[in-house]
C-alpha cells in the first residue's frame, strides 16, 4: 500500500490513517483502494479487531532528498509532494534483514514478479530504488511500462487522441511483458 510521506513503518488502523490511504490512492490507483476496501470490510465484519496497515513504501523514507526528489521545479514537490517513493519495501528491507549485512556492506535487492524493483541498501537505509513517485515507473513489469521517454505520453494524446484516463490504462494495465508479447503478463505463457 502507498504511505506517501505519511507513514515510515506500519500503524494502527483509525480513522486518520483510513483518510491518509484515501488521500494516498491518487499514487497507487491499483493498490489503495483495493486494501482500503478489505481494511473496510474487516471493520464492518470485525468491529472491535484491530487492524494493522503496512506500507510498501515505508521502508523507502529513509532516502535522502538527493535521491527522491524529480529533476522537476521544485513547486511541485513542495505542493503535490511529487518525488519518488519506492514500492516493495516490506520485500527489500525483508531480504536486507535476512542477509545480516555487515555494517558497511552495501546491498542491491531485487525484487523479481509480476511487479519487479531494484533498491541500493547500506546501513538498513535505502540509499536509491528503481521505483517512483507510483508503481509505474522503473523495470518493465507484468502490465506497467516501467522507464519510458514521458515524451511518449503527449505524443499519444496528441496523435491518438487518448485521455489521460485512456493513458493511465495502457501505462499500467496494457503494458510490459503483456503489451510487448502480445500474448500475458506471465512469463510461463509467453515461455510456452
Amino acid at each position: 500500500m502507498h504511505g506517501g510521506e505519511y507513514f515510515h513503518q506500519a500503524v494502527k488502523i483509525d480513522t486518520k490513517v483510513i483518510e491518509k490511504i484515501k488521500k494516498c490512492s491518487i499514487l497507487a490507483p491499483l493498490h489503495n483502494p483495493a486494501n482500503l476496501a478489505g481494511i473496510l470490510a474487516c471493520k464492518e465484519m470485525l468491529p472491535k479487531l484491530p487492524q494493522v496497515a503496512v506500507f510498501d513504501t515505508a521502508f523507502h523514507q529513509s532516502m535522502e532528498p538527493a535521491h527522491y526528489l524529480y529533476p522537476l521545479p521544485y513547486d511541485y514537490y513542495a505542493k503535490h509532494k511529487i518525488r519518488r517513493y519506492g514500492f516493495h519495501g516490506t520485500s527489500h528491507k525483508y531480504v536486507y534483514e535476512k542477509l545480516q549485512p555487515a555494517k558497511s556492506a552495501k546491498v542491491i535487492s531485487c525484487h523479481i514478479g509480476n511487479g519487479a524493483s531494484v533498491t541500493a541498501i547500506q546501513n538498513g537505509k535505502v540509499i536509491e530504488t528503481s521505483m517512483g513517485m507510483t508503481p509505474l515507473e522503473g523495470l518493465m513489469m507484468g502490465t506497467r511500462c516501467g522507464n519510458i521517454d514521458p515524451a511518449i505520453v503527449t505524443y499519444l494524446i496528441t496523435h491518438e487522441k487518448f485521455t489521460p484516463h485512456q493513458i493511465e490504462e495502457i501505462l499500467e494495465k496494457k503494458s510490459g511483458l503483456l503489451g510487448v508479447s502480445g500474448v500475458s503478463s506471465d512469463m510461463r505463457d509467453i515461455l510456452a
